[in-house]
């Protein structure tokens, strides 16, 4: 795989795009879609910029060009939504155990200590640690993170 950035040094960054007519479509991956999604385990990422092509090969050109060729944002919004629901239909699902931890830090806001989740699903906080970062990318202490912070971010809006 090639990587844009591969040192953990150097992360990546805002990505600037200039140009004339450029149209970009972001999507944003919790760590359980992320996972299902990629094709690979997000620790393989760390530190890296990846083009599509090498995650997805054939299939990212049907990403990037069908809906390049819509005139209409809704369908190509659409053309999106169908390829990741396609992708994550056969796409590998996370250990169960992983997804409940997952979802438990979401449940919880991100307030909540590693050691709780462990426990309802049978573990010792390293195997889940161990699990959770090679599954998601993330600790799950670092996965609570983003969590809290747009718990924050959403209080701010309505404030």
């Amino acid at each position: 795989m090639r990587c844009g950035v591969a040192s953990p040094r150097c992360p990546p960054r805002p990505a600037r795009i200039r140009g004339a007519r450029v149209e970009c479509v972001e999507i944003r991956l919790s760590p359980r879609a992320a996972y299902a999604l990629l094709g690979v385990s997000p620790r393989e990422l760390d530190g890296c910029v990846a083009p599509l092509e090498d995650l997805w090969g054939r299939d990212e050109w049907l990403l990037r060009e069908r809906p390049a060729a819509t005139p209409a944002w809704d369908r190509r919004l659409a053309l999106v939504d169908g390829f990741l629901a396609e992708r994550a239909a056969r796409a590998p699902e996370m250990a169960p155990e992983v997804a409940a931890a997952w979802d438990t830090i979401v449940a919880r806001r991100g307030n909540v200590r590693v050691a709780e989740p462990a426990v309802s699903c049978g573990w010792s906080r390293k195997r889940l640690w161990s699990r959770f970062s090679a599954q998601s990318g993330l600790t799950p202490k670092r996965a609570a993170m983003p969590v809290r912070f747009d718990r924050a971010a959403r209080a701010l809006r309505c404030w």
